[in-house]
């Protein structure tokens, strides 16, 4: 008889504050949110303490309202760079317990820890021990979600192991009806705000009268309100509600191969030329290469967009054209989405500025042409490049356009997900 499956989801509490106060140990018992701009006192709250909680600060609000709630805030500027490296670590802790470790997002992971068991104890054992060895090593307070599958650790994770004082719970099915079952329907996964009010509108205040209704009466209900394609979202809230996950913790999830690779940039400013436009164009190219290069990728579609600034009257466009050949060559690619703009544009100011690639094939496999004799010199030309800014970073090497007021590249280099490193 095999063995029932046990499933850890593992979260961070407040990462990014949590990260600072680590470095920062005179910061320990001050409230203290990480936020956009702390020098013009303004900006959005990414993450607010513990401390700063109990002062009614909450994640996502201006920082001016915060610091309205507590004048004393501690506010730093977020690094992303240190954040990613100390999740990688915590990824590390993690796989030296079990090599079944799924990233769910920068700050939670699920971890599979069957096989485990027979080495540690049981599963509350084994969590407080990641714990420990977790806060030891990176200054990080941990709590951990324990089920049989995927949804219900994350559901204990975020209804209960964050609320009690050990940080872990384990949540099993039997449990379900006098737990989860009497939970308001907003507490549910993947319910917000909109779906929340749409459920107690159909008489279904909590958890519980989702998973009671049987699945074909939940359908006709959805699909009176929602319409005759709403049967899989019926089907998806029920097995939430009901406890039911047969997905894999799977280690590399987000490896699988990309069907397009871009990157799209809001300036600082309209900008009404086409050379300004086009030096924005280069850079946006130059990296969307480089990740193509970086994958192993070469695009054989091209798409560019624009987007002006007044919402009110949409401006743009939005257009693709297929090159002679695949490439992950900057110039070549730039030729391509030059002509794009220059056909497609409507010379409105722009405020937004996208590219990708798609259609892909690998790139140690492409057909020679007699009218391009250069192209190994080129690839080995951007191959050199993307090394040095590996290794000594994006703002090694920058093209001069790059260098006038147009150019976003200096600026882009010091951030990793729109915020500085």
């Amino acid at each position: 008889m095999p063995r029932q499956r046990v499933v850890m989801l593992a979260d961070c509490q407040s990462f990014y504050a949590s990260v600072e106060k680590a470095e920062h140990p005179e910061y320990k018992d001050l409230p203290l949110v990480v936020a956009g701009d702390p020098e013009r006192r303004s900006g959005i709250i990414l993450a607010a303490c513990p401390l700063a909680k109990q002062f009614g600060v909450t994640t996502a609000e201006r920082l001016g309202d915060s610091l309205a709630k507590c004048p004393n805030l501690v506010i730093v500027k977020p690094r992303m760079k240190l954040y990613i490296d100390t999740s990688m670590r915590i990824t590390q802790i993690y796989e030296s317990f079990t090599d079944l470790v799924e990233p769910y997002s920068i700050d939670e992971q699920f971890l599979d820890v069957t096989g485990s068991l027979q080495l540690y104890g049981p599963p509350e054992k084994l969590a407080e021990l990641i714990q420990a060895r977790v806060l030891a090593e990176t200054g990080i307070y941990t709590r951990f979600g324990i089920a049989e599958n995927k949804i219900l650790a994350k559901t204990a994770c975020d209804n209960y192991a964050k609320k009690n004082e050990s940080g872990i719970y384990t949540l099993t099915k039997d449990l379900l009806e006098e737990t989860l079952w009497t939970l308001p329907v907003g507490k549910m996964f993947m319910v917000g705000n909109r779906m929340n009010a749409h459920f107690n509108a159909m008489g279904m205040p909590t958890i519980g009268h989702i998973a009671r209704t049987p699945l074909d009466k939940l359908k006709a209900m959805m699909r009176r309100k929602f319409g005759k394609n709403s049967d899989i979202n019926a089907e998806l809230y029920w097995r939430i509600a009901s406890g039911i996950d047969d997905s894999p913790v799977t280690p590399g999830t987000h490896q699988v191969a990309p069907t397009t690779v871009g990157h799209m940039m809001t300036l600082p400013r309209d900008y009404g030329s086409l050379a300004e436009i086009k030096v924005v164009l280069l850079e946006l190219v130059e990296l969307v290469c480089q990740r193509c290069r970086s994958k192993g990728y070469m695009g054989h579609v091209v798409s560019v967009g624009c987007m002006g600034a007044d919402y009110d009257r949409p401006s743009g466009f939005n257009r693709q054209m297929k090159m002679e050949d695949p490439t992950n060559i900057t110039n070549q690619v730039y030729r391509s989405a030059v002509t794009l703009l220059q056909k497609h544009w409507d010379g409105l100011p722009v405020r937004k500025v996208g590219v990708s690639l798609s259609q892909f094939s690998a790139d140690d496999e492409y057909q020679l042409s007699l009218f391009d004799l250069h192209r190994e010199k080129l690839i080995a030309l951007e191959k050199t490049t993307d090394a040095i800014k590996q290794k000594y970073g994006d703002a090694s090497i920058i093209r001069a356009v790059s260098h006038t007021p147009s150019g976003q590249a200096r600026d882009r280099s010091a951030k990793i997900g729109g915020h500085y490193k």
